[in-house]
């Protein structure tokens, strides 16, 4: 997984997502915030690491954008 030189992988999410839930969700294949939309918040959740903070930061990213998490 390509990465910007820190342990956090390359991706568009927004700043307040922290680096644990940045490496769990693209571990798990999500890389763009926009590949987010649509996916149910239990199953971010449920990947080790995602917590409240940062399904809230990135289900409020994805409204600016017109779109939702699942």
């Amino acid at each position: 997984m390509p990465t910007n030189g820190s342990d956090r992988p390359e991706t568009d999410f927004p700043r307040g997502v922290g680096a644990p839930a940045t490496r769990a969700l693209a571990a798990a294949g999500y890389t763009r915030l926009d590949q987010l939309a649509d996916v149910p918040a239990a199953e971010l959740a449920a990947l080790h690491g995602v917590g409240p903070k940062a399904l809230r930061v990135l289900g409020e990213a994805l409204a600016e954008r017109g779109r939702s998490l699942g």
